[in-house]
């Protein structure tokens, strides 16, 4: 009786649920409490529908009926937990390419990498399955067992048994980028979100990172507290959302938190950005506490709250709309970037990042689409220095680091050739520092540095 959403984690969640009441049937509360709560349009007659699965059909896509262990499901979802045996995957000309294994997971445990192939499950060959065929044969019930044929990196072929066990994906991941610049990227706002973001972001100042990236991307959501807390590690953001209700409209507060981001944090978000993400990202564009890169969010602006029914199950029932906190809509439209990309965003938020650093330097004009072998030659106007000095000409993978070069000195020209190719749909920036010498050992008078697009695969 589960309508289907988006994603799973199209949600964005009040966790209360509401005290049992003496009804006639399950029915009846269900009804009831579409009367006293519901918020949005109602498609038919409430009072001649006669089964509950007839009441969800009359309201909004994210209102819906979970049986008690639909509704357990539902929650580990939120959180990220699932069973199984901890395994990133897709499709391999082989059968079925392992990309990530999660850290504790049983998959882990008993030795599988990233970079082996499943070659069979449960004696099935999988070379002519898909994805979805192999995770169904992957996935089952917790303590129960699967064999996997495996082709392993150096060639070998080994069967493992793997018991399916609980686990949890990794909600925040983190890294330093090149320029001192902290990355973060949250999946789901679980209960746990805005503690998991703080850890990440005090691990990378002591790392060194002066500014931020937080990324948004495909997040669908998740509880409203954790927006509230993760809003309130933003300067400047008194105010997590405005919320109409049944009841009326109200203005609810970001919670305050310890850490805090810096004022010139970049949030990105995409098209598949919703709930909680748009809350969070419209509660920071109202209030100018960072600049948002990307695409227009997905526009889901409305609220739900769980009520039990007497019968263990539960309603997830819309309960009020949000918008942002200067009266940004969200709902049906979503919420607009302050610079739009049609790449990745996070190409973009770098090299801000990075150039906000480089105010005294000149950029110079783009190169767009460039093989992955390209060399990149610099002329200057007088001959140069018999040798430049390490680090005076570096390449950089924007969401990345410098990338490995070789120098070529003709005369007035500098050719640098990147030691391996570059990544097809990448992007990077060549940056000239103003320590490179002429022949007489004078410096140049300024830095310059310019935005390079890799040509994707065809």
């Amino acid at each position: 009786m589960i309508k289907r959403q988006l994603s799973l984690f199209l949600t964005c969640l009040v966790l209360l649920t509401f005290p049992l009441a003496t009804f006639a049937s399950p029915l009846d509360e269900v009804k009831e409490y579409v009367r006293d709560n519901y918020v949005g349009d109602m498609n038919g007659n409430l009072n001649k529908a006669n089964s509950i699965e007839s009441v969800i059909e009359l309201l909004d896509p994210y209102s819906t009926y979970f049986t008690a262990d639909e509704f357990e499901e539902f929650l580990n979802s939120v959180d990220l937990t699932s069973v199984g045996i901890g395994v990133v995957i897709e499709k391999h000309d082989n059968g079925i390419l392992i990309l990530q294994v999660i850290e504790g997971a049983s998959a882990q445990l008993a030795g599988i990498e990233a970079g082996d192939v499943i070659t069979a499950v449960n004696n099935t060959s999988t070379v002519t399955m898909s994805v979805q065929e192999a995770s169904s044969l992957i996935l089952g019930k917790e303590n129960t067992s699967v064999k996997l044929t495996l082709l392993k990196q150096n060639g070998s072929s080994e069967t493992k048994t793997i018991e399916r066990k609980a686990f949890s994906l990794p909600n925040v991941t983190s890294s330093l980028l090149y320029g001192n610049v902290g990355y973060i990227s949250l999946s789901s706002f679980s209960n746990d979100a805005a503690s998991l973001v703080a850890k990440a972001v005090k691990s990378l100042k002591r790392k060194g990172a002066t500014s931020f990236i937080l990324d948004l991307q495909n997040n669908g959501g998740g509880y409203v507290t954790a927006a509230e807390q993760l809003i309130g590690m933003f300067p400047n953001a008194v105010n997590a959302y405005k919320l109409k209700l049944a009841t009326g409209t109200s203005v609810a507060k970001a919670i305050p938190q310890a850490v805090k981001f810096p004022a010139n944090t970049k949030l990105l978000v995409n098209r598949f950005s919703a709930s909680s993400s748009e809350m969070t990202a419209a509660a920071l564009l109202d209030q100018q506490s960072a600049v948002l890169y990307g695409e227009q969010t997905y526009g889901k602006g409305s609220m739900q709250s769980f009520f039990e029914l007497s019968d263990g199950s539960y309603l997830k029932l819309t309960i009020g709309h949000f918008m942002g906190p200067a009266n940004t809509v969200i709902n049906n439209v979503g919420v607009k970037p302050t610079i739009t990309t049609t790449s990745n965003p996070l190409y973009q938020a770098h090299l801000d990042a990075i150039t906000e650093q480089l105010r005294t330097y000149r950029q110079k004009t783009s190169l767009l689409n460039v093989p992955t072998t390209k060399s990149f030659a610099i002329s200057f106007n007088g001959s140069l220095t018999q040798l430049v000095a390490s680090g005076a000409v570096e390449l950089v993978e924007l969401g990345g680091d410098t990338v490995a070069t070789k120098f070529t000195q003709q005369d007035r020209q500098l050719i640098i050739t990147p030691t391996k190719p570059l990544n097809a749909g990448s992007e990077y920036a060549l940056i000239i520092h103003p320590t490179i010498k002429d022949a007489s050992g004078k410096k140049i008078k300024r830095g310059y540095y310019l935005h390079i697009t890799v040509a994707p695969k065809k």
